[in-house]
């Protein structure tokens, strides 16, 4: 058991997100800076992707996308405009994807550094961050794909095994009516199941980033790490996770549809739509700001409740320290498990 310093919190959701706020006002400016740098632009794009597409492509995202992957005669005379517009949809939700997929591995990799160390109380510098992501940037897109790859293979393997289900109950002779109520009914509570099963796998996968760039590991061993310290945390993981993807997904969500169907739909641009773009950035932006920063505390705080915390604050005051009165913000906080 490590003794507590002056500050200390309770491993609760609660305590989780008291302790990232604190580090975030700590070093305010730090992060407001990799917060411009990386996830105002997430967040931006974010919402003023369907709007960007529809003006692109098809005011109707559902009809547009119809008509790409379903051809009722292709045979027509306008079948190479078909095909230049589909190379066109591919080449700009590829390079939309990629640069969501790069900003957001360069935000969540350079705050969960810099988080990490304000939680020691260290120094924070932007240099540092961004040098951080020469050693994080290769491990971090492993981990992804690793992830990604065992993810698709939990989803094949259920829908392979509802596939031999309803094959084996058709070759005893059982007749499945696939338009009846049962047969939707049980649908929906086969995919309740898959969601619950995906939804605690990443609930065990939640540290993975964190382990990837406070442990420099990388491919399946962050997530087997992840899964080892969120024993005993799983209720507040799970908290962590709804509590952001609900209000990240519903603000952007809300404001993407908005922008989309009121105000370029609507054929007007006025500065209440612009106003509305910029407030709804600025909350998605302290939203995901806060949720990687409440990443972090929440593998500290797992990490406490396994008894690994204590050793490694020995070691890290190990050297003389002087705290200054100036620097009442900047002490580090440390958590207990009596």
């Amino acid at each position: 058991m490590s003794a507590p310093l002056p500050y200390s919190h309770s491993l609760t959701f609660c305590g989780v997100l008291s302790e990232s706020k604190r580090i975030i006002n700590a070093h305010s400016r730090h992060f407001l800076a990799l917060s411009v740098f990386f996830l105002l632009p997430l967040s931006f794009s974010l919402i003023i992707f369907p709007t960007l597409h529809a003006a692109l492509y098809h005011p109707n995202p559902i009809i547009f996308y119809t008509s790409r992957f379903i051809r009722f005669d292709p045979t027509r005379a306008d079948v190479e405009d078909d095909d230049e517009a589909d190379l066109k949809f591919f080449v700009f939700h590829l390079v939309y994807g990629l640069f969501v997929f790069l900003v957001s591995l360069f935000g969540v990799s350079t705050i969960s550094y810099s988080t990490f160390h304000g939680f020691y109380g260290r120094p924070v510098k932007l240099v540092s961050s961004f040098k951080s992501l020469l050693y994080s940037f290769l491990p971090m897109i492993a981990t992804v794909v690793v992830a990604k790859v065992l993810l698709c293979s939990i989803g094949m393997a259920f829908g392979l095994s509802a596939g031999l289900l309803l094959k084996g109950l058709e070759m005893v002779g059982v007749e499945v009516d696939y338009d009846s109520v049962y047969f939707m009914v049980v649908a929906i509570i086969f995919a309740v199941v898959v969601g619950l099963v995906m939804l605690w796998v990443q609930v065990n996968w939640v540290l993975a980033p964190v382990v990837v760039v406070a442990e420099s590991r990388w491919g399946y061993g962050p997530l087997r790490r992840s899964a080892d310290l969120v024993k005993g945390m799983r209720g507040v993981a799970l908290s962590i996770l709804l509590f952001f993807s609900l209000l990240i997904g519903c603000l952007v969500g809300g404001c993407s549809t908005f922008l989309l169907h009121v105000g370029v739909a609507g054929g007007w641009w006025s500065w209440a739509v612009i106003l509305q773009m910029v407030i709804s950035s600025g909350f998605a932006t302290v939203l995901m700001l806060q949720s990687v920063a409440a990443g972090v505390v929440l593998y500290m705080y797992c990490k406490a409740l396994h008894g690994e915390l204590a050793f490694e604050i020995a070691e890290e005051f190990a050297q003389d320290y002087v705290s200054l009165p100036f620097d009442k913000e900047k002490v580090p906080h440390v958590v207990y498990v009596v």
